[in-house]
This record gives structure tokens, sequence and C-alpha cells, in this order.
């Protein structure tokens, strides 16, 4: 695989090939057909079909720079129905395009197709695209790469080439089949059977010579890699064999440099590296696997790809990078604990200082009654103890349109009781409460929200994303949060900024935005396990005092249901 030497080079190239023939004057308009089909797809000795854009898996890099306007007509010609979400794209005033089923839209039935419509404003770096209905991002998602606008350069040095490197997971039987299956019994999905980059699990697993990602390096230059965990399920360790990476850029949001052996990312995250090539000539692993520390059953099986320097046979065996162990908490606190924002005059980190509203979360498991269930019961997640109920229309155009009925707008600022958030586990009284419960926020609010773990069954890291906004994650902690002394150490200063937080396994995590984007916006764990069993919310942001504030009316092809 080679790389693309200049991001111009390589922003031309893509606006050529797939940019359906646009003139140079209206370059500022980015244009892509996605068509959602079926294609079958072999990987570690077994062959099925699997959902794809445009047959490709992962499906096709969307291309931009800072300031564009983006058109991506989605098709579905597959049995499910559909709907993709950009993740990370802010999508002011425009939640029509943000993609999530019933929150901001209807999916996209079988024949039937959607025009995504957004404007890039205020972003540059790595985000991604996923299918945002059942567990179908398993195969349906690739990279977003907005690059920066004309003469604004990057804030590191210059890399002489650049390339995409997407984590996910893949499983041998149908997933769609085994989510059903396990929901009817009232059980957990199975784990994966392996992990991918690029949608290839790589030579440690069997039949998987051939399904390998190999990128081809010139020694003695600097290159830049966008790093996405596109997995639905787990956290995961990134490493090059004799190779330190620097920390660049998280979520899109730049960072302050550091240099590391090993990167970690929650399912959603994502994290430009710089990597020079300056080992002896040889052929290197690049390997993820999995972080796990609370006592939960993951799939901790390494995928790997290979760094290849010029003129080195296939024939040479690479060299493993040594990866932290999988319950290394103390690499993941500490490196969760480098990461800052740039913070300089082009690049501020404008961190709300007073903050209007305070809200204090709790995340926990349950389990519920289910008579229709084999096990008579089926396992739950709640925030505050209320386990999220997806409505039957989109929420959005239901606020839009004062449709009642839909959702109530009393989801609570804190939960129904204090306990000992992180004492012993707790496995008695684990029902939950149901409902589809919104919070309503006044635009421009700030806010303070503290998301913090339980034990209720056990304890486990939630990567918690929020739609429609950025955020900066001013602390977090282990244990429960103490709102007498923890906010005393606050960073104020550099925060990092970004769209999806890992809060830490029996621990807490605090978090500062502006409300200052209207409309209903989607906030759950990344962990498609815990999405599915209720762990998510919504907020709707009222409308500013004039139109430009409003949420924007919603275009002529919107779904229905």
């Amino acid at each position: 695989m080679k790389l693309i030497r200049n991001p111009g080079f390589l922003f031309l190239f893509f606006y050529i090939l797939g940019f359906l023939g646009q003139s140079p004057v209206d370059a500022a308009v980015k244009k892509y057909q996605f068509d959602v089909q079926v294609k079958n797809v072999s990987r570690i000795c077994n062959a099925k079909p699997i959902v794809t854009v445009n047959g490709m898996f992962p499906g096709p890099t969307v291309y931009a720079r800072e300031g564009d306007r983006v058109i991506i007509n989605v098709t579905n010609h597959v049995q499910y129905n559909m709907s993709i979400h950009w993740h990370g794209l802010k999508q002011y005033r425009n939640g029509w395009a943000d993609g999530p089923a019933y929150i901001t839209q209807c999916p996209i039935q079988t024949g039937q197709s959607y025009v995504y419509d957004f404007n890039v404003t205020g972003q540059r770096g790595t985000l991604w695209w996923h299918a945002h209905i059942l567990w179908l991002r398993a195969t349906v998602y690739g990279a977003i790469v907005i690059l920066p606008q004309p003469g604004k350069p990057y804030p590191f040095p210059q890399p002489y080439q650049e390339t995409n490197i997407i984590l996910g997971e893949w499983w041998n039987k149908d997933i769609e089949t085994a989510v059903n299956q396990a929901n009817q019994l009232g059980a957990p999905p199975p784990m994966s059977d392996a992990h991918t980059i690029n949608g290839k699990p790589g030579p440690l697993f069997p039949c998987s010579e051939k399904h390998t990602f190999v990128v081809e390096v010139e020694a003695g230059k600097t290159y830049l890699l966008r790093i996405i965990n596109a997995a639905l399920n787990d956290e995961l360790f990134f490493g090059i064999a004799g190779h330190n990476m620097t920390v660049v850029e998280i979520d899109a949001v730049y960072t302050k440099p550091f240099t590391t052996k090993a990167i970690l990312l929650g399912p959603g995250q994502t994290t430009n590296v710089l990597v020079k090539t300056d080992r002896s000539p040889n052929r290197y692993f690049m390997a993820a696997s999995p972080f796990m520390d609370a006592p939960v059953s993951v799939d901790n099986k390494t995928v790997t790809a290979i760094l290849q320097y010029k003129g080195v046979p296939n024939t040479v065996i690479p060299i493993l990078p040594k990866l932290p162990l999988p319950n290394d908490t103390s690499f993941a606190l500490d490196y969760n604990g480098k990461l800052k924002s740039l913070n300089t005059p082009n690049f501020p980190a404008l961190v709300p200082l007073k903050v209007d509203r305070r809200l204090f979360y709790t995340i926990g498991l349950g389990i519920n009654a289910c008579p229709t269930c084999v096990n008579g019961t089926n396992l739950a997640a709640s925030i505050n103890n209320v386990t999220f109920i997806m409505p039957k229309i989109a929420l959005l155009k239901a606020h839009y349109s004062n449709i009642s009925g839909v959702f109530r707008t009393d989801f609570p600022d804190r939960p129904p009781k204090a306990f000992n958030y992180t004492g012993v586990p707790l496995t008695a009284n684990l029902e939950t409460s149901t409902g589809t419960r919104l919070s309503r926020v006044k635009f421009n609010t700030t806010i303070e929200l503290v998301l913090q773990d339980t034990n209720l069954l056990t304890v486990e890291s939630h990567p918690f994303h929020l739609h429609g906004y950025n955020f900066f994650v001013v602390g977090t902690g282990v244990g429960n949060f103490d709102p007498k002394k923890d906010p005393a150490k606050f960073n104020l200063i550099d925060p990092p900024e970004r769209n999806t937080v890992g809060v830490p396994t029996g621990g807490w995590a605090a978090i500062r935005f502006r409300a200052d984007n209207p409309g209903v916006w989607f906030m759950h764990c990344h962990l498609e396990v815990h999405t599915m069993w209720g762990l998510k919310m919504a907020f709707v942001v009222e409308n500013g005092n004039t139109p430009e504030l409003s949420v924007l009316p919603p275009p002529k092809d919107y779904p229905s249901c």
C-alpha cells in the first residue's frame, strides 16, 4: 500500500476520481455517491455476505477541506434500514444531516435515497463515518479526512506521506442474526472473532497472509498516521515495533505533541501520530490489542499490519511490538493524562469558565424482567437509572414540528438517590426505569457534566460520545466524584477537546461545553452492546432568539418512518 505523499495531491486525486464531474469553479462542493450494497467477503477462513458502501470494506474515505460543503447521496440497496452518522462533525443547526436513526432522522428504507448535505466549518483533521442503526457499523464505516484551508499549515512538521489506519472488529457469523438470538435469550451477544486494520486481520490469524495491510516507507522520513477506532465494543492499544509515535491530534483537534510507544483509543475516538522512519530497514508489525481492566470478557486477539521499509524482501519475518498488557490501568490513566489542547492563538482552547448548569450522570448496568426472553430477564443499561427507549419517529422531527407524545423533557439532572457508586459490586435491585426522556437546554447555556461509572453488576470503562458538539475534558478520576474537592483539580487552561471521552473503570470524567448548536443531540456510550441496552439519552437544545441561531428547515428528501 503506497502512501499519499502530498495532501494537496491526495485531495486533487480524489477530487478527480470521485467528485461526479465537477469543474474547478465549484471545487468547494464535494459530492459523493454511497451505494449501500451486499458483498461477499472472506476473512479468517470464513466467507459471508456483508453490508458495505460501494462494495468496499472499509468504505470510501470522504475528503474535504475546512470550509467545504459536502453532499453525499446515500442509496440503500440492502434488506436493512440504513442511516449514516458523520462522527465528530458538528452539523451546526443542521441535525437533519447528523444520521442517528430515530434521533435526527427516520432511516433510509430499502430502495430509497437520502442526501446528507452539510458544511465543514471550523474543523480540520481526522473524523469518521459509520452506520448508526442496529449493529451495521460492524462493516459500514470509513474515514473522514478534513485538510486545512490552503495556506494554513499543520502546527507540526509537514509529513512526507500520510495514511489511514482504521481499527475494527470481525465476526464469522452474521452479526445481526447473532445479536437477535442473544436478545431473545436475554444474554450478551458474542464477542468478535478478530480485530482488523483497514478490514484485514493480519498474518497472525489463519488464512490471512493475503488479508494483511502493508505500508511501504522510505528511511529517514516523517509519516502521518490517521488512526481511527471503529471497533464496536473494544478499547484498543496501538503501537509499532521499534518506533515511537508523536501524538499531534485527537478527535480532529490539535494537541500539545508528546512521544509514546503506544496509544489508546476507545471506540469512536481518532488519533493522529507522526512516525519517523529512523530505524534499520526491516519489516515491523503495527499491532492493536484490547484494553479491559474490568471482569468483562473481551476479544483479546492481536491484529497486525506491516510497516515495510523499501527494499526489504517480503520473506523477512516482521518484528512484533510490545503493547501494554490488557489490564494495564496505569498506562491508560497516564496516557490520557498527557492529552492536552494545543491552546495557541491560532488554535485556542475556549473552555467555559462560568458554568450555568451542572449535571451529574451515573452510568450503570441492570437487569429487567422480560417475559418474551428465554431467561425471563434481559440485560439493561441506564443513565441516572433511566434506560432509554427508542421512539418510532425521529426526535428532531418531533421537536421541530411540535409533535406531542413522542418524548418527555424531564430527564433527571442527577440520579434518583446517592449511593457508594464504585464500592462493592451491587447485584440486587437492578431494575431500571424506562422511557424516552430528554434533557431540555436553553440556547448558549454552559454545561458541566460529570459522568460517573458505577458498580451495578460491574464497573467498566465507557467511551461516551456527544453528537453535535466538541467538549473539554476538564477532569477525570478513580472512585466517586467529590464535588467539594475534585473541581479544584480541574484543568481549565488546556484540557483535551474531543467528541468522545473514556470514563475510567470505577471512576468519573467531567466535561464542559457551550450549548450553542440548536437541535436534538444524542449522547451515548460508544460500546454498541451498551447502546443497545439503553445507555443513551439526548439533549434538546432550544433555538436562539434569531433565525440565524435556530434549527434549519428539514430537507425536501427527508425520510419518513
